[in-house]
């Protein structure tokens, strides 16, 4: 790594060392989270362990303790850890399940995607109209390119979000706002679903809904997980991680090849991110992981699939907060408008589409959480209804992550027209 006169050598330039912090800071994170006392509680209540999970490395990147932008951890991150743990979420994928919830459930779903790919534009517009620098920029800096990786996140989650930050390639400040964005309007909507999971009775009076399915769904899907978990064996263990990284490795045999080939016979392909060979990675992996789900591998998520891809996740994202300047979250505070419009007009197509069809406070929450907030925060709104609709987030989640990043990369174009870029 290459120093020039005016940047100061980081604190700690040695990879392994740089890759032993963020595990520590993961394992701190996650021990102190789980922590009964009621001052730590009431700490993480305020600050989510995802938030510490980008910020406390980008702490170390701002302060020159490390050197996050130029790390090979980063690429390490994004072309092993993401198309591995994206194949892992995608692999427990039960078509026909969804199927059977596309009724209610299904139906908010979908309606929370639209609320997402329609209302990205419509909030860049409305803001170009009154403070067109906030949604404006050049190259690396163009605001549409961050939010586009944005639009990634509230439709799939961080794994696609990271996939359309490498295809969009916004710059590292502009990706340190949207993550500020992110975390800020995703966390205060979710607290306001869990509120209402609370109240649940009383919205499903206003939306004059029947819950009858949803008190069978319970009971379904309490013996359904009660009669298939297991502790997994060493084997589980060595099956899902070569199902990871060998499909992630078939992924990236056949997209380098046909990225050079778009890129030679169809260069004009490039406005559609079909000469990045990124693009194809990710494309790749989630079809080998669709597949998978075709076969008895989906019976890997009873031993624990998507735990395993979630700690490949979170090692992902400290990769990601490493390149975080968080002094940069203030170059452009007009964003937080731009996102809580955004979200307000999901909020609200799921309100008028829950009103019309008179579908239950559970599956609003649910349908808005799989988008916006992916697995976990899906799995958590779930579960502050019934422990046993934990699987409906999940498979919900699963495939928000199967389509996110391409319902994403449409936002962004939307938005980059939008934005008159």
């Amino acid at each position: 790594m290459q120093i020039t006169d005016t940047e100061a050598a980081p604190l700690i330039e040695n990879t392994t060392v740089v890759f032993g912090l963020l595990m520590t800071i993961l394992g701190l994170v996650f021990y102190t989270s789980s922590l009964s006392n009621k001052y730590i509680k009431g700490f993480y209540n305020f600050i989510p362990p995802l938030l510490l999970c980008y910020f406390l490395p980008g702490l170390l990147n701002s302060f020159n303790i490390i050197d996050g932008e130029n790390s090979p951890l980063t690429t390490i991150g994004s072309r092993y850890f993401l198309p591995a743990c994206l194949i892992l979420f995608v692999l427990s994928l039960d078509l026909k399940e969804m199927w059977s919830l596309r009724k209610r459930a299904g139906l908010m779903f979908i309606t929370g995607t639209i609320g997402i790919v329609l209302g990205g534009p419509l909030a860049v517009y409305l803001t170009a109209l009154v403070a067109p620098d906030v949604v404006g920029g050049t190259g690396p800096d163009e605001v549409w390119r961050g939010l586009g990786a944005l639009a990634g996140s509230w439709i799939g989650g961080s794994a696609n979000q990271v996939a359309l930050k490498e295809i969009l390639q916004p710059s590292p400040n502009l990706f340190s706002s949207i993550i500020a964005v992110d975390v800020f309007v995703a966390y205060i909507w979710m607290a306001f679903l869990l509120y209402g999971a609370s109240k649940y009775k009383a919205f499903d009076k206003f939306f004059k809904a029947d819950s009858e399915d949803v008190e069978h769904l319970k009971a379904k899907m309490d013996e359904k997980v009660k009669a298939n978990s297991r502790i997994p064996e060493t084997k589980d263990l060595m099956i899902m991680v070569a199902l990871a990284f060998g499909g992630t490795g078939l992924a990236t045999l056949l997209a380098d090849p046909i990225a050079t080939f778009m890129a030679t016979h169809y260069p004009e392909t490039e406005k559609f991110s079909l000469t990045n060979s990124f693009f194809w990675l990710i494309l790749f992996a989630t079809i080998f992981g669709i597949s998978c789900s075709f076969t008895p591998a989906r019976k890997l998520e009873y031993a624990g699939a998507s735990k395993i891809g979630t700690v490949l996740l979170y090692v992902l994202i400290t990769t990601i907060g490493m390149q975080m300047n968080i002094l940069a979250i203030l170059d452009n505070p007009g964003l937080f408008i731009v996102g809580i419009i955004w979200i307000s007009f999901h909020a609200l197509l799921l309100l008028i589409v829950g009103k019309i069809f008179k579908v239950p406070f559970f599956y609003y929450g649910v349908g808005s959480m799989a988008n916006v907030g992916g697995v976990a925060s899906a799995s958590v709104i779930s579960a502050a209804f019934h422990p046993s609709l934990i699987s409906v987030g999940v498979i919900l989640s699963v495939f928000s992550y199967a389509i996110g990043t391409y319902a994403g990369w449409l936002t962004a174009l939307l938005m980059k027209i939008a934005s008159g870029m």
